[in-house]
Formats: structure tokens, sequence, C-alpha cells
């Protein structure tokens, strides 16, 4: 038998001033992003927004239905408008963050596993690391150099030849 290891390192930072430019730029547009959230059901407000490599920054929000399962995420909302908009420009960062009408989100909330699957697959795609960054309504933030590293058996593209 053979064990193998897998980590996540995970960068922790107490405010936004200890960002660099673009990640502080990129956090502050999906807080931006979290106004556009449509949750009348769950009041949970999430926000998106993603860095391709042009500059280019691409927001999205979690969209709910009354028929639950038709809902998306704010993830996949942004990583799928960035695609479709621009096909052939690879994603490098994506920041995420939350506002609950319940509660105060003090902490960062990490993605689901179906937009964990979607971060990996585009950072599969792009052809290089897509840096993931988190943040509640406020308090610290988390920073994970590669989307791949939250799901660390992805399915990939490989898997379907």
């Amino acid at each position: 038998m053979e064990k193998k290891t897998h980590s996540l390192i995970v960068n922790e930072f107490s405010t936004i001033d200890e960002l660099k430019a673009t990640e502080q730029m990129l956090l502050k547009e999906a807080h931006k992003a979290v106004e556009t959230s449509y949750a009348p059901y769950s009041k949970f407000h999430v926000g998106a927004a993603v860095l391709l490599e042009d500059g280019t920054v691409v927001l999205g929000s979690n969209q709910e239905n009354a028929a639950y399962p038709s809902g998306l995420c704010a993830e996949r909302v942004a990583l799928f408008a960035a695609s479709a908009q621009y096909p052939n420009i690879a994603a490098t960062a994506i920041a995420i963050t939350v506002h609950s009408e319940n509660s105060i989100i003090d902490e960062p909330l990490p993605p689901c596993g179906a937009c964990r699957q979607v971060m990996s697959e585009y950072e599969y795609k792009g052809g290089h690391d897509m840096k993931v960054i988190l943040q509640g309504e406020t308090g610290r933030i988390q920073i994970i150099d590669k989307a791949s590293q939250l799901l660390p058996l992805t399915f990939n593209p490989n898997h379907l030849k």
C-alpha cells in the first residue's frame, strides 16, 4: 500500500491593507457583486469577482430560484460569464465574499463542492494557477494560491479521453 498526502496552504491576512493592490481591488469588486445577488429564500448573498489575464474583471452573484436546484452560486455565475464573454482569456484569480440578512459573517467561507470543481476546471483550461481570495462581510482574509488545492482529487477533461 502507498499513502499519499494532499495538503492545502492557506495564507491568512488580518486586514485588506495587507493584500497586494490587485487582490484588494478584486475583493472590493466581490463586495460590490454581493449587492446584485438574488437570494429571497436563503437571505444569504454571495458575490464573486474573476480577474482575467488581461486585467478584465467579471462579476457574479448567487441567483436563487423558487425551484431550489435551479439557482446558481456566485462563483459559477462569474466564471461562466467570464468564459462566455472572454472565451480565450484565462482567469488568474477569483475573490468571493458573503452577506447574510440573518447574521454577521465575520470569517471567510469556502466555496461549495460544485464551485470547487468548476474553479478547478477553469484553472486547468487557463493553463495556470487561479488564486482564490475569501472573506466574509468583515474580518480576516484567506488566500489559496491554486483553486485546485481546494479539490485535490479533481475530475478533469483528461479523464474523458
